[in-house]
């Protein structure tokens, strides 16, 4: 039995290792990934996923398949992949809803798989699945697990289509995420099994299951690892070329948005402050010593007194543009005034007179609203109502603040910030200074046209900045 069990697993590790060469010998790229599985039989599954340490396979599937459809376990394997890299088993316990949770992963991951143009991994779409790309694409958008699960959560729940759309999508067990996420049993701090799960255990079934599994109790899914190699292989697909990243379909550009770094819009607004003298006690300048000794020596009469001027580094001029046309969001565009009213009126980022202009715009400015003191930028983000507008196009916005400098209105001008969703004309020449292109989310393909010498800032949309 033991010598069985012996070739059964090494006849699965052969099956895989075959399919990771054949993959490789196509996406050269994906190394990096492929190299980082192992493989390991547990009968604990019926056919083969993965805790991003090892592939974990059923030998029998891996045999069927291979001898009946071996092309399916080539894209089963990218699958697993994709996974992977967009991490999406360290996520599901942030969601509460795991079997939506897992449509969601496997609508994403298949998504990218789709788009690639290699013929190890192709598969004939069918009508059902492309029908739902096209709406997807058309009311998501981007399609990562994350804002494929907040769409499916904001909307009437139908369990018959999740069904459908779970049987058309998913390609592994997902069932190894959850292990990964439960107490190590034999750890003395880890809670007890309720009353329920020890009924499951004295079942025969569960316990030949149990007997089965291979103990997870030692894991480590090496989440950092992951995200080293998901930034290696946009490296390395970017280094290629152009052919190389058209082959990958959406690959390198759904890499990009989970390799985005994301930054606090607070912490981004100092690289527009500057040093200036303000009213106040600079209790840092302040000499105890000689102040005591002077009350010491006369009685009521110290030698010092604190500075009533202090060097602050604050932000004194700034330009808000923000995108009213018809593609932008106007929750997002809402969301966006008051996020930077409540920041603005905030005293350690701004002095008390400041000047500031908000410049409402699609392909032309449309207002221009001058606030002077931070109680005026507090009445406007509370009376802000967005106001859709035609195509965007951010060049007249660059020439209005060019006028404004030229009048002495902007005279000492640090940066200007950019509210939009990415889909307008770019102005080719550079800004003597700091320009900064802001995004909700993901954002869009469209902002790869944003040029070179501008800045990107990219916010959560369901965090505070």
């Amino acid at each position: 039995m033991m010598k069985t069990r012996v070739e059964l697993e090494e006849t699965g590790k052969k099956i895989l290792k075959m399919v990771q060469t054949e993959l490789y010998l196509s996406m050269r790229f994906m190394g990096p990934a492929l190299g980082s599985l192992d493989f390991q039989m547990d009968l604990s599954t019926r056919q083969v996923g993965t805790d991003a340490v090892s592939i974990r396979f059923n030998p029998s599937f891996l045999m069927q398949s291979y001898l009946e459809r071996p092309e399916l376990l080539n894209r089963t394997y990218m699958h697993m992949l994709m996974h992977c890299l967009f991490r999406h088993m360290f996520s599901a316990k942030e969601h509460e809803d795991g079997e939506l949770w897992d449509l969601c992963c496997d609508i994403a991951a298949e998504s990218v798989v789709d788009s690639m143009d290699y013929p190890t991994i192709l598969k004939v779409t069918s009508d059902f699945r492309q029908q739902w790309y096209e709406k997807l694409e058309r009311e998501v958008r981007v399609l990562t697990a994350e804002r494929l699960y907040n769409y499916f959560k904001t909307r009437k729940r139908d369990p018959y289509l999740e069904e459908s759309l779970s049987q058309e999508f998913s390609l592994c067990d997902h069932s190894f995420w959850e292990r990964m996420n439960k107490p190590d049993e034999n750890d003395p701090d880890s809670p007890s099994p309720s009353a329920d799960t020890q009924e499951e255990q004295e079942n025969g079934e569960a316990k030949e299951q149990k007997k089965d599994a291979v103990p997870f109790g030692a894991t480590d899914p090496k989440e950092d690892e992951w995200k080293e190699h998901a930034k290696r292989i946009q490296s390395d697909m970017e280094t290629y070329g152009k052919d190389a990243a058209e082959d990958a379909g959406n690959l390198l550009w759904m890499l990009t948005l989970q390799n985005r770094v994301r930054k606090s819009y607070r912490e981004f607004l100092k690289k527009f402050a500057v040093v200036r003298e303000e009213v106040s006690i600079d209790m840092d300048s302040f000499d105890y010593g000689f102040y005591l000794y002077g009350l010491n020596l006369y009685g009521n009469m110290p030698l010092i007194e604190e500075n009533e001027y202090r060097e602050a580094r604050r932000i004194e001029e700034l330009v808000i543009a923000i995108d009213t046309s018809a593609s932008c969001k106007d929750k997002l565009v809402q969301q966006f005034i008051n996020e930077t009213g409540a920041i603005l009126k905030n005293q350690e980022s701004f002095f008390h007179r400041v000047h500031i202009r908000i410049l409402e715009c699609d392909n032309q400015v449309q207002k221009d609203i001058r606030i002077t003191n931070l109680d005026e930028l507090g009445k406007y983000a509370d009376h802000f109502q967005v106001q859709g507008g035609y195509g965007t196009d951010f060049r007249p916005v660059f020439s209005y603040v060019e006028e404004l400098r030229k009048k002495g209105e902007l005279r000492n001008l640090k940066g200007l910030m950019y509210f939009t969703d990415g889909f307008g004309t770019y102005p080719k020449k550079p800004a003597d200074y700091d320009t900064v292109f802001v995004f909700y989310g993901d954002g869009e393909k469209e902002e790869e046209k944003v040029p070179d010498w501008a800045l990107k800032l990219y916010l959560d949309e369901r965090k505070e900045p």
